[in-house]
């Protein structure tokens, strides 16, 4: 998160009305609800997930043993196996 002087980007009537609530102190301004990302979205990691999850899907459909694929993915049984059964 990167903080912002509010003099610098803010109208200097709208810095005055704050300073009526908060001086010297960090406010936090949150995205509006439909800007904003879930998790993983902004650096990718999301989309390589669903890559990898959907990887471990084909391996597992052609033959590849449960066992098998936690090892080659560094994975526990459990987490395959929830891998394997979502929908």
């Amino acid at each position: 998160m990167k903080y912002w002087n509010a003099q610098e980007i803010l109208p200097e009537a709208l810095v005055n009305e704050l300073q009526n609530y908060v001086q010297g102190e960090y406010i936090y301004v949150p995205v509006e609800p439909k800007q904003q990302k879930r998790w993983g979205e902004v650096s990718g990691y999301r989309r390589e997930l669903e890559q990898r999850n959907q990887k471990i899907k084909e391996e597992y459909r052609i033959g590849i043993s449960q066992e098998c694929l936690a090892e080659k993915y560094s994975l526990s049984l459990y987490t395959i196996r929830k891998i394997i059964y979502q929908k």
